[in-house]
């Protein structure tokens, strides 16, 4: 088994930071692209940013120059830096993870549980 879980999530002021952090652990062989999505109530979940073994990144529009995505491979682990927040960015955070396990072939998608977001003043 697989489990995704993360940490860092809270409440925040307008213009301040958090930092989100999700560990991976179980039989794990390798992990491909590992990403953050949030989702608020009535909306879909939305990519923020991602990145690849490699360290290639991606990401929304929205977060550019304001958050930083970055993993250790080694912990397989990886972080989302949240600076410069604003009250749009309030939503529940989702960790995800393209996860080969020890005994698979493929590639499956993991989620974590979520860790919630509120910028307010």
């Amino acid at each position: 088994q697989v489990q995704l879980v993360e940490s860092g999530g809270g409440l925040v002021q307008p213009g301040g930071s958090l930092r989100l952090s999700c560990a991976a652990s179980g039989s794990i062989f390798n992990i491909n692209v590992m990403g953050w999505y949030r989702q608020t109530p009535g909306k879909e979940r939305e990519l923020v940013a991602a990145v690849t073994t490699g360290g290639t990144t991606n990401y929304a529009d929205s977060v550019k120059g304001r958050f930083t995505i970055s993993r250790d491979n080694a912990k397989n682990t990886v972080y989302l830096q949240m600076n410069s927040l604003k009250s749009e960015d309030t939503a529940v955070y989702f960790c995800n993870g393209q996860v080969r396990g020890d005994s698979g072939r493929v590639y499956l998608n993991y989620w974590g549980q979520g860790t919630p977001v509120t910028v307010s003043s």
